[in-house]
């Protein structure tokens, strides 16, 4: 087993100790006259022996003191030395700061016995004041210095405490300023995608159609879809960088899309779609008389349903997309998009599957349902429908069937 290597300032506390030990004896400075012992060189071996546990006494405190205590009873048969007391002192005290949470709770209580039953002791034997005093150098030398080591070893365990929890509050701090910052990443991804994803659909789309088929009449009316759909998609991105942007000189932030807006979202989707052959139908059922859907439900409500009529213009196959939007008798708002599944004739934009992450994403913040994915209608013909249900204030969260 190798030993642990001394700390410097116990080395340090050894030699120095042991110096001034070494000088007052060449002085013939002792604590004691008349000692079983006689020999001077005597008093030597426990001031040896407790510089050399003071070496150790940060990294073997309970050896330190169980060899020191030995050396100091033995030092009380020879004349003495003040030193050897002081460095049995400091041994006690680094027992309790250095050692086991056990040792640091039971040498106070040790001590404190000690010097209680050797006053006591004393008070019998000699039935003098000079057995109080004893009793008092005692506590001085045992007690006195484990009751400091309680104390500081107390107020170091309370300042790591403290640094540990300054330390977890920091962290945590950290934690959710990088979940916030995530949070409004995302938040700015769904947005810009859902803003400026349809125009670009529409671009592509009939820019390809333009480079495929050579037809000066349809190449007009190409490039008249693309540059209304690029003046509408700069405007968006316009407004997106103005709410982005604290210095844009905007005196108010730029109104969030609401339902009321579906009309002419299906109208734009349905020139954009004119030469894919796909039609488009807006269902809204909603009680006008009811109030007014929160801002949050209706901006996700209107973003779902652009989505997907991107998604359309991009993959569905010929035939009409029916947009239905509806209160439940619960009060939740209920959005479907239902397109003909299959392979889109001509020019196709290319997808990512960000849109549907978005969607998911807005409504789960809502504590709503989603559901997308190819389903079978009444007349028994494949389609694609994406399904949303956004509930008002406290409603039911469990998603319904997809059709009804």
């Amino acid at each position: 087993m190798t030993l642990p290597r001394p700390h410097r300032d116990d080395l340090l506390i050894a030699a120095g100790g042991l110096a001034v030990g070494l000088l007052m004896w060449s002085f013939g400075l002792h604590t004691q006259t008349d000692r079983p012992i006689t020999a001077r060189w005597a008093t030597l071996i426990p001031l040896a022996v407790m510089a050399a546990m003071a070496t150790v006494r940060r990294s073997c405190p309970r050896t330190a003191l169980t060899v020191g205590t030995i050396a100091l009873v033995a030092d009380q048969f020879t004349y003495g030395s003040l030193v050897t007391a002081l460095m049995f002192t400091d041994l006690v005290y680094a027992a309790v700061v250095y050692g086991t949470p056990r040792s640091a709770r039971r040498i106070p209580y040790t001590t404190g016995l000690i010097t209680v039953g050797v006053t006591i002791g004393f008070l019998v034997w000699w039935q003098n004041a000079i057995a109080l005093l004893v009793g008092l150098i005692t506590g001085m030398v045992s007690f006195l210095p484990a009751v400091t080591g309680a104390v500081v070893r107390n107020h170091r365990q309370a300042a790591d405490a403290a640094r540990l929890r300054a330390e977890q509050t920091a962290l945590l701090a950290e934690m959710d300023r990088s979940q916030a910052v995530v949070a409004e990443r995302a938040r700015m991804a769904r947005e810009l995608h859902d803003m400026v994803a349809n125009h670009l659909s529409a671009i592509a789309i009939h820019s390809t159609a333009a480079l495929s088929l050579d037809d000066p009449a349809t190449t007009r009316q190409a490039l008249t879809v693309i540059r209304e759909n690029s003046v509408e998609g700069l405007a968006e991105m316009r407004r997106l960088i103005g709410l982005l942007r604290d210095s844009s000189g905007d005196a108010e932030p730029a109104a969030a899309p609401t339902l009321d807006g579906l009309d002419a979202l299906t109208a734009q989707a349905a020139a954009n779609g004119e030469t894919s052959g796909l039609t488009f139908a807006l269902d809204d059922t909603r009680p006008r008389e009811e109030p007014a859907l929160p801002a949050p439900v209706e901006l996700a409500a209107y973003r779902i349903v652009q989505e997907s009529l991107t998604n359309a213009l991009k993959h569905a196959a010929p035939g009409e997309v029916r947009v239905a939007v509806a209160r439940r008798p619960d009060g939740a708002l209920t959005v479907a998009v239902a397109s003909a599944l299959g392979g889109q004739p001509g020019p196709r934009a290319p997808g990512s599957g960000a849109g549907l992450v978005g969607m998911r994403e807005r409504v789960t913040l809502l504590g709503g349902a989603f559901e997308a994915g190819p389903v079978t209608s009444d007349d028994g013909r494949k389609e694609w429908l994406v399904r949303a249900v956004l509930p008002i204030g406290t409603s039911d969260k469990e998603p319904s069937a997809w059709y009804g």
